[in-house]
C-alpha cells in the first residue's frame, strides 16, 4: 500500500517527515489536580509535533517541525525540552516578546491525567501565542520541500483552529508539499474548545472540508469525521466510547468517494470503560479494504494523552517503510497503547517495545 502513495526515496530528501504545528508547555500536576497542586512536572506537547517526535525518537526517522514561539525563558525552555526528542528546530520562528505578552506568548496546557470515575482533564491557555499569528509568505515551503525535500508531511485539525490564519498556512504548506510529491497526512483532531468561540463545527467543517481535498492520508478518532467532516457515524454511543466497525466502513467508504484523494484513512478506537481502564484498537482504510489492529481490552492506561499521536507516528512508520496497511495499523495501535503507559504526551518507549507488543508479547520483567 505504501507503494501506491508514491512515497519519494529516502536518499532524495533530507527529511522524512515535517510537521506544523504548535508545541505547547505541558504542566502536570502528576497524581494531584490542577486546581489544588502545589508543584507541576514540565514536558512539551503538542497535536502535530507529538507525530514527528514519535517518529524520530522511537522509530529513528530524520523529523523537522515547522512552529513559532515567543523568544522568552518559556520559549526557551520548550526549545530544550524539543532537544531531548531529537527534532530538528532549524524551520523554528522565534518571535520577539513585548515583556508582558500583550502581543504575543507561549502556549500553556495544564493537563491533569484522571482516575478511575474521574475523567482526564486539560485547560489551555494559548490565546495569542506566536504560532497563531503565523501568516501565509512568513515560511519558506520551497526551500523544505524543494530544496531540502522531504519524503512527508503532516498537519492537523489543532493548528487550523488556533486563529483565522493558520488554515491558509497549512493550506500553503500543503499547496508546496503536493508540487514536489511530498505525501500529506492530516489528523482532524477535533476540539470543541479551539473552535466554539469561532463558529464551532459548522467552522471546523468548512476549514477542513477545504483542505481535505489536499490529504492523502486522513487520520482521526471516531467522532472527528462528523465534527470536522460532518459524515454521520451510525452505532456510536452518546458518550462516543463504542463503534461499530462496519458502520465505520460505511462512513468511510462515503468519505473516499468525495474525497478520492484519500488513499489511507486511519482511526483509533477507544471504549473508555474508565479513565484507566481502556478498551484500545484501530482500523486503517486502504485500497478498498479494510485492516483492523488487535483490540486490547481492559488496556490500562497511565496518561492517555498523546495516544492517538503516537498511533498516527506509528502508522505513519510503517506506510513510510513500505510494509502495507496490516502492519502499519498494527505498528500505530501498539505505539499508542504503550505511549499512554507513561507521563506526558511524547513516546517513551523503543521500537523494539513496539514490534514486541506487536508480536503479543506480555509484560514479564525484560532482563
Amino acid at each position: 500500500m505504501a507503494a501506491s502513495l508514491n512515497v519519494k526515496p529516502k536518499e532524495s530528501c533530507r527529511w522524512d517527515i515535517v510537521s506544523l504545528g504548535e508545541v505547547m508547555l505541558r504542566l502536570d500536576p502528576g497524581d494531584g489536580r490542577i486546581h489544588t497542586t502545589r508543584r507541576f512536572q514540565v514536558w512539551e506537547g503538542g497535536g502535530e509535533y507529538n507525530v514527528a517526535r514519535g517518529l524520530k525518537r522511537c522509530f529513528g526517522m530524520e523529523a523537522a517541525l515547522v512552529t513559532a514561539l515567543a523568544d522568552n525563558p518559556v520559549g526557551r525552555l520548550v526549545q530544550d525540552l524539543i532537544y531531548q526528542g531529537g527534532v530538528d528546530q532549524s524551520h523554528v520562528r522565534w518571535v520577539k516578546y513585548d515583556g508582558v505578552g500583550r502581543t504575543v506568548r507561549n502556549g500553556l496546557n495544564f493537563t491533569e491525567r484522571g482516575f478511575g470515575v474521574r475523567a482526564a482533564l486539560g485547560c489551555s491557555d494559548r490565546g495569542h501565542t506566536a504560532v497563531s499569528q503565523l501568516k501565509p509568505g512568513e515560511i519558506d515551503w520551497e526551500k523544505i520541500f524543494g530544496q531540502e525535500g522531504a519524503r512527508w508531511f503532516h498537519t492537523g485539525g489543532i493548528f487550523c483552529a488556533l486563529s483565522e490564519t493558520t488554515p491558509a498556512v497549512a493550506k500553503e504548506a500543503m499547496e508546496a508539499a503536493r508540487r514536489h510529491g511530498t505525501i500529506i497526512s492530516y489528523d482532524l483532531n477535533y476540539r470543541d474548545s479551539l473552535w466554539k468561540s469561532i463558529g464551532g463545527q459548522k467552522r471546523a467543517q468548512e476549514v477542513n472540508r477545504e483542505l481535505a481535498p489536499l490529504v492523502d492520508v486522513m487520520i482521526g478518532n471516531e467522532e472527528d469525521f462528523t465534527a470536522c467532516l460532518g459524515f454521520e457515524v451510525e452505532g456510536l454511543d452518546e458518550h462516543h466510547s463504542k463503534l461499530d466497525v462496519e458502520n465505520f466502513r460505511r462512513m468511510i467508504e462515503r468519505a473516499v468517494r468525495e474525497f478520492p484523494n484519500f488513499k489511507v484513512v486511519a482511526t483509533t478506537l477507544r471504549n473508555a470503560k474508565t479513565a484507566t481502564i481502556n478498551d484500545w484498537g484501530a482500523v486503517c482504510f486502504a485500497g478498498g479494504e479494510l485492516y483492523r489492529a488487535t483490540t486490547r481490552e481492559n488496556l490500562e492506561i497511565f496518561d492517555r494523552v498523546g495516544g492517538g499521536d503516537s498511533f498516527a507516528s506509528g502508522l505513519i512508520y510503517g506506510l513510510l517503510t513500505d510494509r502495507g496497511p496490516q502492519y502499519a495499523v498494527e505498528c500505530g495501535a501498539a505505539h499508542g497503547a504503550l505511549a499512554m503507559t507513561t507521563p506526558g504526551d511524547t513516546t517513551m518507549v523503543t521500537l523494539s517495545e513496539v514490534e514486541r507488543v506487536m508480536k503479543g508479547g506480555g509484560a514479564r520483567v525484560a532482563r
